[in-house]
């Protein structure tokens, strides 16, 4: 029988699991689960929450299906990668019970306590030391708990990031990566430990943090509780995780200085891989511990993140496009012109912007004529929108000293489009390399590493290879520059009216 690892990849969207033969590399079988998104609360304006239990009901449903059409025993599981969305909070008390429903990445609340503690640390500090502000990012969000509910403060045992509570209910075990503390802001890049200074200003004791494992290695074995759940062996080990943005990195061997990865799923990002401690010093891109980091052969990820990719494409579904597949969509938004006819579309419509400065500017369309604008002009302004949202976010990241010269990005999601592919490296300058990968794939080979299954990680990429390559059109880069010249001039107007 072969051996087969099992990736999962938590989004806030869908859940999926990926079965990959560790021999050969293939993917033997895919699921995802729910059959439509999840569902994301917002019980007051600029809030997202989630149930960290919709989570875990998901992974079940995905494994399941997944092994099911896979044709093996699940008990040929021989190791599990975890993917999930960063940045989000879920607090439990000393008995793993969720306490309250787990903030998540898109969530807007904790902006200003961020943006004090930044006064408070001191700017330069935290630049130095967490190059970034503390924003509104994990460790921002738990202090809001403690302003905000008092009694689940007192209660909270661990705070944790998705990611942590998965491997929780896979295996017992409360722990986190360094990886994972650096997206929280919890991490002290000077001193490579959990920051003092964060600690003490939002008043957190260290007890809450859980204790540190490796990205990649032994992190807990499936309980029996869980592994009859999912159909698969108790006592198989848990030998990866990371937040879904650097384990798309992962997946698409982005690794080394250099080397630059994309998605654009609900959200967008870019994510560069250096060598170096860099930092943007109005913090509008973010810099982490890529998964690869080590003391002796530091990495870092540089990363850019638009919240409002996928799901206003979604939305315009939703809305404009009701009846119409995403296919049809796209061949539609083909018959506009690059420009679409002076649309402007800022979609910016999914909470705070990092890249606008922690700004929630709300999406918005521009330039709309009734006369002659048709749904089509609509549906290509929308994918233009986006792309000129991330190249925004690719011109701070050249300003920090980063080369975007080639991008690798799977063939999902927004990038199954082949005028955002277009739009995206005429606009940027990149070459696009497409990859048939994904976050839940990344995550299946990562845990062969950390099972020792691979002995490096280039060997957990055996067989990947681009299956499209696009280079900048020297006959239409120019009419995407000139079209995001005037999305650019018509963002500052936007801005400066706030």
């Amino acid at each position: 029988m072969p051996r087969i690892l099992l990736g999962l990849d938590v989004g806030s969207s869908f859940v999926k699991a990926a079965l990959v033969d560790a021999d050969t590399g293939a993917l033997v079988a895919q699921a995802s689960a729910p059959s439509c998104e999840m569902t994301m609360a917002a019980p007051q304006p600029g809030w997202a929450e989630q149930d960290p239990a919709e989570w875990w009901r998901n992974v079940v449903s995905a494994v399941r299906d997944a092994v099911q059409r896979a044709g093996v025993p699940g008990t040929e599981v021989c190791a599990v990668g975890i993917s999930y969305q960063m940045h989000g909070l879920v607090v439990v008390d000393k008995h793993q019970q969720v306490l309250r429903p787990a903030i998540i990445w898109c969530d807007g609340r904790a902006v200003e306590i961020g943006q004090r503690a930044f006064d408070e640390i001191g700017r330069l500090s935290c630049l130095a030391r967490l190059l970034n502000s503390p924003g509104n990012f994990t460790a921002s969000k738990l202090r809001w708990v403690k302003e905000h509910e008092p009694e689940v403060f007192a209660s909270t045992d661990k705070a944790m990031l998705p990611g942590d509570y998965l491997a929780m209910r896979l295996t017992g075990r409360i722990a986190t990566t360094a990886s994972g503390l650096s997206e929280g802001i919890f991490w002290d890049f000077f001193d490579g430990r959990v920051s003092e200074d964060v600690l003490n200003v939002y008043g957190l004791s260290p007890a809450l943090i859980p204790e540190i494992v490796p990205t990649f290695g032994h992190q807990g074995e499936v309980t029996a509780a869980a592994a009859n759940e999912l159909g698969i062996s108790a006592g198989t080990p848990v030998a990866y995780r990371a937040g879904d943005q650097p384990n798309n990195a992962f997946s698409l061997n982005v690794l080394e200085p250099g080397e630059v990865a994309a998605t654009a799923g609900t959200s967008g990002v870019v994510f560069g891989v250096g060598d170096q401690a860099r930092w943007d010093n109005d913090s509008r891109v973010n810099t982490f511990l890529h998964v690869n980091h080590r003391p002796d052969a530091p990495r870092y990820g540089v990363l850019l993140c638009v919240n409002g990719t996928g799901s206003l494409n979604s939305w315009v579904k939703r809305t404009v496009g009701e009846g119409l597949t995403y296919d049809e969509m796209n061949r539609a938004a083909l018959e506009a012109p690059i420009g679409s006819d002076g649309i402007l579309v800022f979609p910016f419509g999914n909470g705070a912007e990092r890249t606008l400065g922690n700004r929630d500017l709300g999406a918005s369309v521009h330039g709309l004529s009734f006369n002659r604008h048709t749904r089509s002009h609509l549906f290509r302004a929308a994918q233009e929108g986006i792309v000129f949202a991330l190249n925004y976010g690719i011109d701070i990241m050249r300003e920090m000293g980063i080369d975007v010269r080639a991008v690798r990005a799977g063939r999902a999601n927004m990038f199954l489009s082949p005028l955002f592919a277009r739009a995206f490296a005429d606009t940027s300058g990149a070459v696009v390399e497409l990859y048939d990968t994904d976050g839940a794939q990344g995550a299946a080979r990562a845990a062969g590493v950390g099972a020792g299954i691979f002995p490096t990680m280039r060997d957990a990429f055996a067989g990947l290879r681009a299956c499209d390559r696009l280079e900048p059109d020297a006959t239409t880069s120019g009419q995407y520059r000139e079209a995001y010249q005037r999305w650019l001039d018509a963002l500052s107007r936007r801005m400066h009216e706030m």
